[in-house]
């Protein structure tokens, strides 16, 4: 099957923990990755946002990523890229002319409207995974939230003329439907994690005598990083390493960054606090599998990667009760869920289970063995691979009818 993956800002090849590279940007390259072990062909067509980029790459995972010319060839925030779309649509449009995919699989909204625009007068069914729903984005993030006015509006429209909608998370199946979204055209495909990378055994990073735990994702508010510093002033003896953003030699210049560090100041808490930066994919188990709990605790999160490469490292994991944090970690048996926003709640928790060695080990096993049961990214593959054969049939032109009286 030839595949078309359109990610118009989460480029598969940048450096994770990045402005706007995090979750997506490694579901995509996993995937793509995935589908070519299993033999079939994937283009990604990402906005080309550096003027050294070339216009085509060939991953080691087999995969192709073009770099798309619509707008600067600058990095521009994702939430300021609607008006490059059009351009976007009208170079997928030519790319399809030339050679047409069986499918196309569209990554965040705005991909979901230019794949749209381009797929106009084919028969190239589109698939669209939202990755986060503005509806839910506005409703977390209020005043803060800067995305597109018409964002919502035009969700829904991409939500009714895509052939499905692959959501990451049954939580994105309520918000979908609540849109008017028919549930027959929605599957839940979940991200998945490299269990070649993340798993029990292997380096381990050096620490100290203290209790550890370890938050990791992009530093941004909604992250709840905040929550666990706060909850840290409940934890005695404990360490909260903090890994993400940009590189060590850049996180003074970081406004979250100084942010957090007011924070742990304030809390009383700062000598305990350690920012790491941005962790390179091949020391991030090590720093995981050091972990005596791994917190996640954003206040929004339409999936969240994170938990899933702890739980394959075998470590337990405390979450927020949140968007897809609530499929992953399943509350009492690979770890515990607790209410956003509530670090007296958070410390309570991490109190009870640092205390209990014997719970975190059983945690640990439950998790590995649910992250190899269900999210590798291969048994991801084959579940897309359902999505699209839907969407391929579902395009498909009815047969005709025999006219009566004939003997066809």
């Amino acid at each position: 099957m030839r595949i078309s993956m359109v990610s118009e800002h989460a480029n598969p090849l940048a450096a994770l923990g990045e402005v706007d590279a995090g979750g997506q940007n490694l579901h995509v390259a996993e995937l793509s990755a995935a589908l070519c072990r299993q033999g079939h062909g994937v283009t990604v067509y990402s906005r080309r946002d550096d003027e050294e980029q070339p216009e085509r790459v060939r991953t080691d995972a087999g995969y192709e990523v073009v770099h798309v010319p619509a707008g600067p060839a600058r990095y521009l925030p994702k939430d300021d890229l609607l008006p490059h779309m059009t351009a976007f649509g009208r170079f997928l449009a030519g790319q399809w002319r030339d050679e047409q995919p069986d499918v196309v699989h569209a990554h965040f909204w705005m991909s979901g409207l230019a794949s749209l625009l381009a797929a106009r007068g084919t028969d190239i069914p589109v698939v669209q995974t939202f990755h986060a729903l503005g509806a839910v984005k506005r409703r977390h993030q209020g005043a803060a939230d800067t995305s597109p006015p018409d964002r919502v509006r035009l969700e829904r429209l991409i939500g009714k003329n895509a052939a499905q909608v692959a959501a990451t998370c049954s939580d994105e199946v309520f918000e979908l439907a609540r849109m008017g979204l028919p549930r027959p055209r929605m599957s839940v495909v979940p991200c998945g994690v490299d269990l070649d990378r993340f798993g029990v055994t292997g380096p381990t990073a050096v620490r100290g005598a203290k209790r550890r735990l370890v938050s990791v994702g992009r530093l941004v508010p909604r992250k709840g990083f905040a929550t666990a510093i706060a909850a840290l002033a409940g934890v005695p003896d404990t360490e909260l390493v903090i890994a993400g953003g940009p590189d060590e030699g850049r996180l003074a210049d970081d406004p979250e960054a100084r942010r957090l560090r007011e924070l742990a100041k304030r809390c009383g808490v700062a000598g305990r606090v350690h920012l790491l930066g941005q962790v390179s994919r091949t020391e991030m188990p090590g720093l995981l599998r050091s972990a005596d709990i791994v917190v996640c605790t954003p206040w929004y999160e339409p999936f969240g990667i994170v938990p899933l490469e702890a739980m394959a490292c075998g470590r337990p994991v405390v979450a927020a009760a949140v968007g897809g944090l609530i499929d992953t970690v399943v509350d009492g048996v690979t770890g515990e869920l607790v209410p956003p926003k509530r670090p007296e709640v958070l410390a309570a928790t991490l109190r009870r289970l640092l205390d209990n060695p014997a719970q975190r080990e059983a945690y640990g096993v439950a998790g590995m063995d649910r992250a190899h049961s269900r999210y590798s990214w291969d048994r991801i593959a084959v579940d897309i691979l359902r999505v699209y054969e839907k969407a391929l049939t579902e395009r498909a032109p009815a047969p005709a009818r025999p006219v009566a009286g004939s003997h066809a």
